[in-house]
């Protein structure tokens, strides 16, 4: 990768797929925690089962890990892909910010800058693109 903006697109890559992996491990517990359950669960958006938030957290992660892949690959779909994971995860951060404050404005940032990476740096390079043909000045008769 010698193109312009291959770092930020590696940084981007990585990040995706690290959260990909934390999810995976938010699944896991999730299937295999058997202790209390926080009293506010029942209200949540998903219900108060915790195999139900193990499912969400898996099929997040297989989002946030093919689109890291994609993007490495330089796939338009991975880098759309990858701006609404990100975004979608930065703006999941949030809920967390009241019990995690730090840690939310984190990943709220690393969404920010993935998005950032994606959008500025993950379209062609404008070197790469054709350029324009001038129109033929028979057609203009």
């Amino acid at each position: 990768m010698t193109t312009r903006g291959s770092g930020w697109i590696l940084f981007a890559a990585i990040v995706l797929g690290v959260a990909g992996v934390m999810r995976i491990f938010d699944s896991i517990w999730a299937f295999t925690y058997h202790g209390v359950l926080p009293e506010n669960l029942e209200g949540a958006v998903f219900g108060h089962s915790l195999k139900t938030y193990g499912w969400v957290w898996l099929v997040v992660a297989v989002l946030y890990i093919v689109s890291a892949y994609a993007v490495l690959g330089g796939s338009e779909i991975g880098r759309w892909l990858g701006v609404v994971v990100a975004g979608l995860g930065g703006v999941a951060a949030m809920f967390w910010a009241p019990y995690y404050p730090v840690w939310a404005l984190i990943y709220v940032g690393l969404g920010i800058l993935v998005m950032y990476a994606l959008l500025v740096y993950g379209g062609p390079d404008v070197d790469e693109m054709d350029e324009p043909v001038a129109p033929s000045h028979a057609a203009t008769r």
